[in-house]
């Protein structure tokens, strides 16, 4: 790490603060923002959250070694030995910098790819990285989901958006120290807003699509688009890499987004429509069994692409990645074409279980309205049997999604089956309550085409039980996941070993027990 000392990473930030202390060349091993974590030599920041003040942990970390201290209110510490303290307007986008600063600012010595998005963030981001190596480039890819550099792949965490700043720029330092050339970063709008990503220096970016969640944090949709909005208005300001001038902006015409992104971005851009006469396009479109397969059409080339992934919503992800490749990476045609036909799966996205069933099982991310959508018009196409939902709503979430799901599942499924999915605080009872009722007024009937049930583990051994040949049961919400919180408490989940217990029981083989959730009934 180039910079190691309080002075050196205090210079080498773009934002100013206030301080009574002199800035000395003390040595600082590493930057914290949880007072539990903090050890010997770091600098502690200080964070408002929305239930904990960490300024109220100053001492704490004090006692546990810290040297420094940042934060957002007046502090005295002169009762603490003279420590330094920094007084920041943001503490948060002190965070980012200082961590960007104490390991020298990585990013800057690769071409950084972000790719935001309501739905599709982590498919367009694993197809981006699958063309990238494909075409031979030493790439990283940081999601929600790991981060990978070269071989090794790194948990990212449990329940998690985009890293904190701090995890994203040590992820970007080992990258480097890797010899690795570009990296493709997920960027959430959590992320965006909370200034995790601040400080990475972005070259290229690229918009799945923006629809409705997360307005229980941002507030409104034009929130959210604006937080959203950060990654491509960054494009036009970050400093110019002398081996890379050529920032991009790659922009969904299909989506309501792409009037208000075009404005914001300030570099050359691309547009690609699934439809529409644009950079980008197709046509000749085949949905088939085991994904789909079109022409790319651009203005001076068509190349066929064959891509494992089904349904429509990933043509449109897997356009992203070929604009990104071609346009922004000056891949050739063929060489991302060829990227995005290794790309077999991945985790959680639309991935089936297969235990020898006569029916299709499964699991998929889809946790907002559009998503869900699109995964059941996607399955639609793969069965002339019913298809069973099974699916909830996060606690301490935006509510409205949890009525437009329902009814959602209520007009595009055959049978619904509402359950858990992180109730966090909030009543699990009251939660199901507002979505049966959004599905009943849409015509589902109780116990009929609709079921509510409380426990997930017992809610997929239901939709199970309700298959016959060539039917699809899919669990939506968690994919990848491999945790579901109640009340203040994580517990051990992962809908593909609870399809895989389930499926087990139902064809009387051996196979893993059924995770344990406390709605269980013992």
């Amino acid at each position: 790490m180039s910079n190691s000392t309080l002075k050196q990473i205090l210079s080498n930030i773009p934002i100013s603060y206030n301080s009574q202390s002199n800035i000395s060349d003390i040595e600082i091993s590493g930057i914290q923002y949880d007072s539990r974590v903090v050890d010997k030599g770091n600098i502690f920041v200080a964070l408002v959250g929305g239930n904990v003040d960490g300024h109220k942990f100053i001492e704490s970390a004090i006692s546990r070694g810290a040297v420094a201290i940042v934060g957002s209110q007046p502090v005295d510490l002169w009762n603490y030995l003279s420590l330094p303290y920094y007084q920041f307007e943001d503490s948060r986008e002190a965070l980012a910098y200082l961590s960007a600063s104490f390991y020298g600012y990585p990013a800057r010595s690769m071409v950084i790819i972000g790719v935001t998005g309501t739905d599709g963030k982590t498919t367009t981001s694993n197809l981006i990285y699958q063309i990238l190596r494909t075409a031979g480039f030493k790439a990283g890819m940081i999601s929600t989901v790991n981060a990978q550099i070269g071989e090794e792949v790194l948990d990212t965490g449990f329940h998690v958006t985009t890293p904190e700043a701090p995890s994203v720029q040590y992820y970007l330092w080992r990258m480097k120290e890797a010899g690795l050339t570009h990296v493709v970063l997920e960027a959430t709008s959590h992320g965006l807003a909370q200034h995790r990503l601040t400080g990475c220096d972005f070259d290229i970016a690229v918009v799945t699509n923006i629809t409705h969640e997360h307005l229980d944090y941002h507030g409104s949709y034009q929130a959210y688009l604006q937080a959203k909005g950060r990654l491509f208005e960054s494009l036009s300001q970050n400093p110019k890499k002398p081996f890379f001038s050529d920032r991009l902006a790659v922009i969904n015409k299909d989506d309501q987004s792409f009037e208000y992104l075009k404005s914001v971005s300030k570099v050359p851009q691309i547009h690609y429509s699934i439809s529409k006469h644009v950079h980008l396009s197709t046509e000749n479109v085949q949905h088939e069994f085991d994904g789909v397969r079109f022409i790319a059409k651009g203005k001076e080339f068509k190349i066929d692409i064959h891509s494992h992934l089904p349904g429509e919503f990933n043509i449109s992800n897997v356009l992203a990645a070929l604009s990104t490749g071609i346009y922004g990476l000056h891949i050739s045609p063929e060489m991302a074409a060829l990227g995005i036909e290794n790309m077999q799966s991945v985790p959680g996205r639309m991935e089936k279980i297969d235990l020898g069933q006569s029916f299709l099982a499964i699991v998929d991310f889809a946790h907002t309205p559009n998503a869900l959508e699109n995964a059941i018009k996607t399955v639609r196409k793969m069965t002339d049997g019913k298809i069973i939902a099974i699916f909830g709503s996060a606690g301490l979430r935006d509510r409205e999604k949890r009525r437009i799901m329902a009814e959602t599942s209520a007009q595009l499924a055959d049978v619904t089956i509402i359950t858990a999915e992180d109730p966090r605080t909030e009543s699990l009872e009251n939660i199901l309550a507002e979505m049966q009722k959004a599905a009943e007024t849409y015509g589902a009937e109780s116990e009929k085409n609709l079921f509510v049930i409380a426990d997930r583990g017992e809610a997929i051994e239901q939709g199970v039980r309700l298959a016959n040949a060539g039917d699809v049961v899919i669990a939506c919400g968690k994919g990848h996941e491999q945790s579901m919180c109640f009340g203040e408490t994580e517990y051990l989940w992962d809908d593909r070993i609870a399809m895989k217990a389930a499926l087990s029981k139902f064809l009387h083989l051996s196979g893993p027990d059924m995770p344990y959730l406390p709605t269980r009934k013992l």
